[in-house]
């Protein structure tokens, strides 16, 4: 079958898709986006995460023909996809009285933004969003292998909470597992991000 969807605001066909095939095998192997891991393919470790019609879904558990006409944001995205939500009144102002209805971002506002065509393929070339760079700065890139999950899901979080405690963050990231290490830079960068997005506003 043929699937056609938006993946990091371009329209994306994928040809000769069978019914079992995953959003991940999709987008690392058809759309040549290698950012979300391929781990467990049992949605155990959070390393396939990505934003499906603006919820984070585990990639490797959703059909690929479930996407047909639906908005994917993977990691090569999320500086572009940020930078516009914030640019349009999302994001870290939700959780400070910004009156955000619902969860996560509408279909409608998601199909707004566009990210220029280099950007959706490598990332390259678009200043890091919040969350990413905290990352970098706490140290909570270690061998990177579930760094991409992690961005897709804390982002998602800021989205939600602009100012998350640390129980909120351990629950919002319980999905992701890290082999590395114990935690404590990737709870140090979320807290680190939340304070960057809280003096922005």
């Amino acid at each position: 079958m043929r699937v056609n969807f938006t993946v990091n605001g371009r329209q994306q066909e994928a040809d000769d898709v069978w019914e079992g095939e995953s959003l991940l095998y999709v987008l690392r192997e058809r759309l040549g986006l290698p950012g979300s891991k391929n781990a467990c393919e049992q949605g155990e470790c959070g390393s396939c995460t990505v934003r499906l019609d603006g919820v984070p879904v585990c990639s490797c558990l959703v059909a690929a023909g479930q996407v047909e006409g639906r908005d994917v944001v993977t990691v090569e995205g999320l500086a572009e996809f940020s930078k516009q939500r914030d640019e349009h009144g999302h994001g870290g102002a939700c959780g400070t009285g910004g009156g955000c209805a619902g969860k996560g971002v509408s279909l409608d506002a998601a199909k707004q933004w566009q990210a220029r065509p280099a950007d959706s393929q490598t990332g390259e070339g678009v200043e890091l969003s919040t969350i990413q760079q905290a990352f970098i700065d706490a140290g909570a890139v270690q061998c990177g292998f579930c760094t991409p999950g992690l961005l897709i899901q804390a982002d998602a979080l800021l989205e939600e909470n602009s100012s998350p405690s640390d129980q909120d963050i351990r629950e919002a990231l319980s999905g992701n597992l890290c082999r590395c290490t114990g935690y404590e830079k990737i709870l140090d960068a979320v807290r680190l991000a939340a304070a960057r997005q809280g003096e922005a506003v």
